[in-house]
């Protein structure tokens, strides 16, 4: 049975003591006011992972998550982080795939699939990250670019391995920008990455998969993308840096 998550991504964002000052507004909101079995994960900068994981570790529903990790298990890489580093903290996930990633450091599908295996190996699982820009909405190859990110990314897997893999639709071209996708725009393509998984793995899994979505979602907006029979949750980005916006969005799955 598939998960709703909302999952916090900080991006380049806070100092350590306003990262570490957020998480606990978060923790203690969330105490306070979620019910029910949603999963939330706040993916910080490399700088918080280890404090914010001893915070969470004692709140039900409560995860951690990095934003990217390195490929390789160790070695000379100034400046990167390995699986084994981010799972050391605590952390359970970590996002991968993500357009910013992808457009500002030029990481490839192929890369990609080495990240999603080392995560695995390490007992991370992958927030994996597809979606289309403006160009390719526009001229009508959406479907097929997001049939290719997952086919390149993560179709190598196993059954068992995907069943750990959860995936995030952000169309490129409403992140940061104001725009957000229709419910209906956002559900035709969470159904349709629905159904390229039950090509792939059958069924059984596909309806066990978790499908967030990634493209300035807000309070405002959050429940009727939510609604959706595909959408099972959000990557939130700017409002997850506001503890009320962010919980308010969680609040979104009280039964």
């Amino acid at each position: 049975m598939r998960k709703n998550i909302v999952a916090g991504n900080w991006k380049m964002n806070l100092d350590y003591e306003k990262g570490v000052s957020l998480f606990s507004e978060i923790v203690n909101m969330v105490k306070d006011e979620v019910v029910g079995n949603q999963e939330v994960i706040v993916c910080t900068p490399a700088i918080h992972l280890s404090s914010v994981g001893k915070l969470a570790g004692s709140v039900k529903n409560v995860a951690v998550g990095a934003q990217n990790i390195h490929q390789a298990e160790s070695g000379a890489y100034t400046g990167e982080i390995s699986a084994t580093q981010v799972k050391s903290t605590g952390a359970a996930y970590v996002i991968l795939g993500h357009s910013e990633r992808r457009a500002y450091f030029g990481e490839t599908d192929e890369l990609l699939a080495q990240k999603v295996e080392a995560a695995l190996k390490h007992g991370l699982s992958p927030i994996f990250c597809i979606g289309e820009t403006k160009e390719e909405r526009e001229s009508g190859r959406f479907f097929d670019v997001i049939k290719s990110q997952l086919e390149k990314g993560v179709f190598h897997l196993s059954g068992e391995d995907f069943t750990n893999i959860v995936l995030a639709y952000e169309p490129v071209w409403a992140i940061g920008t104001g725009l957000t996708a229709t419910p209906e725009q956002a559900q035709e393509v969470h159904a349709f990455i629905r159904d390229t998984i039950a090509g792939k793995y059958g069924e059984q899994i596909a309806a066990d998969t978790t499908i967030l979505y990634g493209g300035s979602a807000n309070p405002g907006n959050a429940k009727e993308l939510f609604s959706q029979p595909d959408i099972d949750g959000g990557l939130i980005g700017g409002a997850s840096l506001k503890s009320r916006d962010f919980v308010d969005i969680v609040k979104v799955f009280n039964a």
